[in-house]
C-alpha cells in the first residue's frame, strides 16, 4: 500500500509556506489505518517493549492501537497541567518561547522497555523531550515509531545516533 496516497497535504497551513501533512484522511480509511498500525507493530514487536508512550494528541491515535495490538500498556505524555496525578515535567523550546510536557511519576517503572510512538517526526523537539521524561523515570528507550518523517527538518539528529527509528512515510 502506498501510504503517502492516504495523506492529505494542505498548503499554507498553519502559516504561509508550510505544506501540512494531514493524517485524518489516513485515519478515516479503516483498512489503511489498520495496515499502517500493523506495519508499525512489525517494527515494535522486534523491540519487545513493555509499554508504549505517546505524546498528545496524535501520538495517542498511533500509540494506543499499537499498544492494544501488542498487548502492552500505554502511557500518555501531556502538556503541563493536564494530568491529574503527581507528574514530572521537562521544558522544550518552541519557535517563539518554551513549553513543557509532563508524565505521571508512576507511568514508567525503572528498567521498563519503552517504545515511543507518534504521528510525525519533524524537528525532534517533542520526541526528545518525551525521551528525556522516560529516561528520568528509569525507562529504557528501545525504539521510536512514526507514521511520517519530514527528513528535511533533520529531527533524527536531535534524537541521537543510537535511536532506532521507524517511519512509515518520509517527505
Amino acid at each position: 500500500m502506498d501510504f503517502k496516497e492516504k495523506i492529505r497535504v494542505i498548503l499554507d497551513y498553519p502559516q504561509e509556506g508550510v505544506r501540512f501533512k494531514d493524517i485524518t484522511t489516513l485515519l478515516a480509511d479503516g483498512p489503511a489505518y489498520r495496515a499502517a498500525i500493523e506495519r508499525m507493530v512489525e517494527f515494535a514487536q522486534e523491540k519487545k517493549p513493555d509499554i508504549i508512550v505517546g505524546p498528545e494528541a496524535r501520538g495517542f491515535v498511533v500509540g494506543c492501537p499499537l499498544a492494544v495490538q501488542m498487548g502492552v500498556g500505554f502511557a500518555p505524555v501531556r502538556k503541563k497541567g493536564k494530568l491529574p496525578y503527581e507528574t514530572i515535567q521537562a521544558e522544550y523550546s518552541l519557535e517563539y518561547g518554551k513549553d513543557a510536557l509532563a508524565m505521571h511519576k508512576d507511568a514508567i517503572k525503572p528498567g521498563q522497555r519503552v517504545l515511543i510512538a507518534d504521528d510525525l517526526l519533524a524537528t525532534g523537539g517533542t520526541i526528545k523531550t518525551t525521551i528525556d521524561l522516560v529516561q528520568k523515570l528509569g525507562g529504557e528507550i528501545v525504539g521510536l515509531a512514526f507514521l511520517i518523517e519530514l527528513t528535511y527538518l533533520n529531527g533524527r539528529e536531535k534524537l541521537g545516533s543510537d535511536s532506532d527509528v521507524f517511519t512509515l512515510i518520509q517527505y
